[in-house]
């Protein structure tokens, strides 16, 4: 559950967020099926977690979070991308996600990859785009290296594709904390790190942050697991079940439902102690990590 404080914090930033996504895709020059399809898939909604990591990092620094507003839609643009590619027939096989029928029902299998390939490519312009007096040369290049790790072979995409070898297989936990790490950790750690970035974080800040992000995304996709297994459909705005239909291996499967909900405690503990000894203002990161705990979508 949110506070009023983080409650505040989110929709303000959010709205913000929601105003740059849209301006960045329609000064696009580009045919207006692509950029309908791009807009249509950013504005499904969505909980906006990294983005708001990345926008309350700033806020622990004293920055102003609205420094980050290009940072987060591109963030936000290579997660879509992710989301798009996910549902095609040829990945998951998904008919609706957050609610709405998934991009490739609507725009069709060929405009919903472009759609995603448009988004993941255009994300490292808008970050290369940001005016220096906010971001030094070095700095925007930090961000496109850390971001694109993020989302590559060594990140989202390594981390997708052993998912998919690991269909139809018993893995062990180790093996399911790498898909997790790599799938979703990695991009979740990307939104943070570029926040301290962005403020000009030393290298002790940098490692207790980035070992925050960590274990806040093996908490993050534990909860998947969870409501996958125990949410409820209309809430989450996709099937339940999903993970048992397509033979993955999940927490809750390895280490039953009591097991997955301590190992969950586990991981929030531990990112909670990292964040401590940042020596940040930290309350609003606190606030996201308890979200991503008790969230029920």
């Amino acid at each position: 559950m949110e506070t009023q404080a983080l409650d505040s914090f989110a929709k303000k930033y959010k709205q913000l967020l929601d105003v740059e996504l849209r301006n960045v895709i329609e000064e696009l020059n580009a045919p207006a099926i692509i950029k309908e399809s791009m807009i249509y898939s950013l504005e499904a909604g969505g909980k906006r977690i990294r983005p708001l990591l990345l926008f309350a990092t700033l806020n622990a620094f004293g920055i102003d979070p609205r420094n980050g507003l290009q940072v987060a839609a591109a963030i936000e643009m290579i997660h879509t991308y992710s989301l798009i590619h996910d549902d095609l027939p040829s990945m998951d096989n998904d008919d609706f996600r957050r609610g709405k029928p998934t991009n490739h029902k609507v725009f069709g299998d060929a405009i919903a990859t472009l759609a995603g390939d448009a988004l993941l490519t255009y994300s490292f312009e808008v970050i290369g785009k940001i005016p220096t007096e906010t971001a030094s040369s070095d700095t925007k290049l930090s961000l496109i290296v850390e971001m694109a790790q993020a989302a590559g072979a060594e990140g989202m995409v390594g981390g997708q594709v052993a998912d998919m070898e690991g269909e139809n297989k018993t893995l062990t936990l180790e093996e399911l904390e790498y898909i997790h790490i790599h799938k979703t950790g990695k991009l979740l750690r990307f939104s943070v790190i570029a926040g301290a970035i962005l403020a000009g974080a030393h290298k002790t800040q940098l490692e207790n942050l980035s070992l925050f992000a960590h274990h806040l995304g093996l908490a993050f996709q534990i909860q998947d697991d969870i409501l996958d297994l125990t949410g409820n459909q209309q809430i989450l705005g996709k099937p339940v079940g999903s993970d048992t239909a397509n033979h993955k291996s999940t927490y809750p499967q390895l280490l039953s439902l009591e097991g997955a909900k301590a190992a969950l405690q586990q991981q929030i503990h531990q990112a909670k102690d990292k964040l401590i000894k940042t020596g940040l203002e930290i309350h609003l990161l606190l606030e996201l990590t308890d979200l991503v705990a008790t969230r029920n979508h």
